[in-house]
């Protein structure tokens, strides 16, 4: 069966992809709004995974009313959480019988409801699959220790291709680079750069 997961060549994503394999053909997905070319960091851990690995096209009206909604909340949460269930509804309407993300238990953002996995199911005929979401950051973190071999540091030095650089590059070219240290909390970024 083949399954696609949403990739953002980070520890989750990854670990994920790991968990999935033995289950499933798994092709690794970064969706992107094409704002910037970060998504050529995935494609790189993807193929230090050894995994196949597409990109999927966005809508770039979402990038921007997340970035609105970033702006006025102060915060990334409801922006990010938007892209995320955008990303998913573009990923199932590929030729899959399930589609996947990297969401942990204790994630905030992004997360995924059972109403809306239930949904998205029902809707477009797949499985929808978070392997991580019986683990905590702790029990990741030894996984990935064991697993895989990440650079971690601040996300602005950490390349990889997720929703955060792209509404980022956005959120700067917008309103300045100040509003992104405003909105966005100080936090550490995780790239794969191969198996352990």
């Amino acid at each position: 069966m083949d399954a696609a997961l949403l990739f953002s060549g980070g520890k989750d994503s990854a670990l994920a992809a790991l968990a999935l394999d033995r289950f499933y053909d798994v092709t690794l997905v970064t969706a992107t709004f094409g704002i910037t070319d970060d998504w050529r960091h995935a494609r790189r851990a993807a193929e230090r995974l050894d995994s196949p690995f597409r990109t999927l096209d966005l809508d770039p009206d979402v990038a921007a009313d997340a970035v609105d909604r970033m702006v006025d909340d102060g915060y990334p949460r409801n922006g990010i959480q938007a892209v995320h269930e955008h990303a998913l509804e573009r990923v199932a309407a590929l030729d899959v019988a399930a589609v996947a993300d990297g969401t942990r238990r204790d994630d905030r953002v992004p997360t995924v409801s059972r109403a809306t996995a239930q949904s998205l199911e029902d809707r477009h005929g797949v499985d929808y699959l978070a392997p991580l979401t019986g683990f905590g950051r702790g029990a990741v973190d030894r996984l990935v220790d064991t697993h895989l071999d990440v650079r971690v540091g601040p996300s602005e030095a950490i390349p990889r291709a997720d929703y955060e650089a792209e509404l980022r590059a956005l959120l700067a070219d917008r309103e300045g680079d100040d509003a992104v240290e405003a909105v966005f909390p100080d936090h550490e970024q995780t790239v794969v750069r191969g198996r352990a």
